[in-house]
């Protein structure tokens, strides 16, 4: 009997030991699975195909591929916008850029100067806004393409911190050519077909005056004729100015609302934007952390440093996307070092398609690849808003698994903030879904129905996926006119606009079946698929329920909150000193406001 109690009891302790075991590893589970760190890593102008994961077998990705190998790759995932500011703006609040202002009527879609009063609103709520009232330390390093000022340089009403970041350092604007001497500009070629008429124009105008003068058929005062010619040549002046100062005025590197930096060195860029996301990481191991890392890689003017230049199969493009992969590779180091890694959800993805018209002077590709997909940035055929979606949390999401379903950038939105214990907007539509039932296996069809597919402010097409088919049924309302015709872009005129000349309506709109043309290839048509009529009446019924709820907003990307605004622009230095400083080696910078 007494051993028999000893054995018992030695039973009862085991048996202890194992609950209290496997209540501990349920705690550390639950602690992972409530408010974990937060990594978002956004390349920008990435094609699909330029992956290893992908498919691409000549650029060397591992550090990515990791991130697929370790977790799930979303194979149709969709960007909210084929252009970097109302692709980024769908991301950062979970809603299309129309509902947000950021979507244009105008041929220009993002924000081209530093000095423009348009930007995200602050009546938009930002993931960062949300996760930073639940505790979060939230940064954003890199690049932030939506806006800056409004009325004065002071009040930095566009800033990141003022959309729930509390940490700062990039770029306000985006990478130009401009920005990197010998790269050439993105404005040159269109600052002269617009100046060209207006200047002959004048100048007719200025011969045909002085004739009618001197014939005495018209008696014009001459100081009406000074005021003309004085305000054209103050035009003039104030436009080659600022074109010739370009890269001083928009390309500069911030730390939180300092300059510290201008124009912008391209020297080791990536390597201390990497550093100064490692350094966030690092302080903040003990706190949950949201980090947003926007790479400058790959849009032009492309750079690598010394390590990595010349040394990949595809150029200085292939040199930026390895150099960027090692970036990569440095921040799950990181994560590794202080074991966070299984606290943490990673995220990869790029605001859009690759740039295919990319192309340097000297005749070198400087766009990217999407893969099998028709056209790519600004457009949206699916080379345009097809790209990579990798999400990797150590036991929490499945490893390794691929999902065919149709997701979107705006996603993250709901998905992150629901991982943080906070609230959702009530009082706004979001468009984006929880990803992560997706992620865990637990459901296996997208709560995306319909997707509806922007061209600036222009609805161009909507993607349909019934609940009871395997179907991805995409209508296009309008295409835009590749030039040369039988090219995959608008080489042209350098992207693809959204209205007029350079579009083609199509009545009845084109219809695809991406599940078995995921090319675009054929459109289809009554006598192709016997269910034609009825899907573009059950397409036209979601795009008036869409449009009905929307509402209207303020134009952030109006002409009038696109152009440069002396009064707005920020400068390290003055204005007459060519807005020049280097802050970078330490130092405090002043920061001199002009206006």
């Amino acid at each position: 009997i007494f051993h028999l109690f000893l054995h018992t009891r030695k039973k009862m302790e085991l048996l202890l030991l194992l609950i209290i075991c496997q209540c501990a590893i349920n705690n550390v589970k639950t602690h992972s699975a409530s408010k974990p760190n937060i990594i978002l890593l956004m390349a920008d102008d990435l094609g699909i195909g330029d992956l290893g994961c992908y498919g691409n077998r000549t650029l060397r990705t591992p550090n990515i591929d990791r991130l697929a190998e370790e977790g799930v790759t979303l194979t149709q995932h969709i960007a909210a916008s084929p252009l970097c500011t109302p692709s980024r703006a769908a991301f950062l609040t979970g809603r299309y850029p129309i509902r947000s202002g950021m979507a244009a009527f105008s041929r220009v879609g993002v924000f081209l100067f530093s000095a423009s009063s348009g930007g995200l609103s602050s009546e938009e709520i930002t993931f960062s806004k949300l996760l930073k009232q639940k505790g979060y330390a939230t940064a954003l390093i890199g690049k932030w393409h939506l806006g800056m000022n409004c009325e004065s340089s002071t009040d930095f009403c566009h800033h990141p911190l003022s959309h729930g970041f509390d940490y700062f350092y990039g770029l306000p604007v985006t990478n130009f050519r401009d920005c990197k001497p010998g790269q050439g500009s993105v404005f040159l070629k269109g600052v002269q077909k617009s100046l060209v008429i207006p200047i002959q124009i004048t100048g007719i105008a200025l011969v045909s005056l002085a004739i009618v003068q001197y014939l005495g058929l018209l008696k014009v005062p001459f100081q009406a004729l000074g005021y003309f010619l004085l305000i054209i040549t103050i035009s003039l002046v104030v436009l080659i100015f600022f074109f010739y100062h370009f890269r001083h005025l928009n390309c500069f590197l911030m730390r939180d609302h300092q300059i510290i930096q201008q124009p912008l060195s391209y020297e080791n860029l990536t390597q201390r934007l990497t550093k100064e996301a490692m350094q966030f990481i690092g302080r903040n191991t003990d706190t949950p952390f949201l980090l947003v890392l926007s790479y400058l890689h790959v849009h032009t003017a492309l750079y690598a440093s010394e390590n990595f230049r010349g040394k990949s199969k595809h150029g200085l493009y292939g040199d930026a996307v390895e150099e960027m992969d090692w970036s990569v590779g440095q921040i799950l180091d990181v994560l590794e070092k202080h074991n966070l890694s299984d606290k943490t959800l990673v995220y990869f993805t790029s605001d859009q398609g690759a740039h295919v018209e990319e192309i340097s002077s000297a005749g070198e590709v400087h766009g990217g690849s999407n893969g099998i997909y028709k056209g790519g940035k600004s457009t949206n055929w699916e080379g345009g808003i097809r790209v990579p979606g990798l999400l990797r949390w150590p036991g929490v999401v499945q490893a390794g698994a691929y999902i065919d379903e149709p997701t979107s950038n705006m996603d993250i939105f709901p998905t992150i903030v629901k991982l943080a214990d906070a609230q959702l907007p009530s009082d706004r539509v979001i468009d984006g879904h929880d990803l992560l039932p997706l992620l865990q296996g637990k459901v296996t069809r997208s709560e995306h129905e319909f997707l509806f597919h922007y061209c600036n402010a222009y609805l161009n097409a909507v993607r349909w996926h019934p609940g009871n088919s395997e179907s991805v049924w995409k209508v296009f309302f309008f295409t835009p006119n590749f030039s040369p015709e039988d090219s995959n872009g608008c080489y042209d005129s350098h992207v693809c606009f959204c209205h007029g000349g350079f579009i083609t309506r199509h009545d009845p709109p084109l219809l695809f079946d991406l599940s078995r043309d995921p090319e675009e290839k054929v459109p289809l048509t009554p006598e192709t698929e016997s269910r034609f009529y009825e899907i573009l009446r059950v397409v036209q019924q979601a795009v008036d329920n869409h449009t009905r709820s929307l509402q209207a907003v303020p134009n952030q990307l109006s002409w009038d909150n696109l152009l440069w605004k002396p009064w707005l622009q920020l400068c390290c230095s003055s204005l007459f000193q060519s807005c020049y400083c280097d802050y970078e080696s330490g130092g405090r910078p002043l920061q001199v406001h002009l206006g």
